[in-house]
């Protein structure tokens, strides 16, 4: 696990449109950077901020464990419902999903253990 004995603090989380080029952004998904807060191992728990481009898309996946979303800029949906700024979505394990932002966005995403990226559609 990444060092956590000294708390780690990201600040203005509401307003990361004005500070998001403050982070080291990495590919993760067509359309979609990742910015890794931490990770204990490739089974466990681990917490990042999302950032989509508009119209990029998240395949369909399932959850293995609870999957906590908070939208921090824009909107995204996962076909059922628009979630956005503020909105808190928890997925509880065995769940699957897609997920598309129109307008792009960036969530903080919070896992209790990976999701498995599926060939459904």
């Amino acid at each position: 696990m990444d060092n956590l004995s000294v708390p780690r603090l990201l600040t203005d989380l509401f307003e990361i449109n004005k500070n998001q080029n403050n982070y080291e952004w990495e590919s993760f998904k067509e359309g979609i950077e990742i910015y890794r807060i931490y990770e204990e191992n490739a089974k466990g728990a681990s917490a990042a901020l999302l950032r989509y481009a508009r119209g990029a898309e998240a395949p369909m996946h399932i959850h293995t464990g609870f999957e906590h979303i908070l939208i921090l800029s824009g909107s995204q949906t996962d076909g059922v419902r628009i979630y956005s700024k503020g909105m808190l979505i928890i997925s509880e394990p065995g769940t699957q999903h897609r997920i598309v932002s129109e307008t792009g966005c960036i969530a903080l995403a919070i896992w209790q253990s990976p999701v498995k990226f599926t060939n459904l559609a």
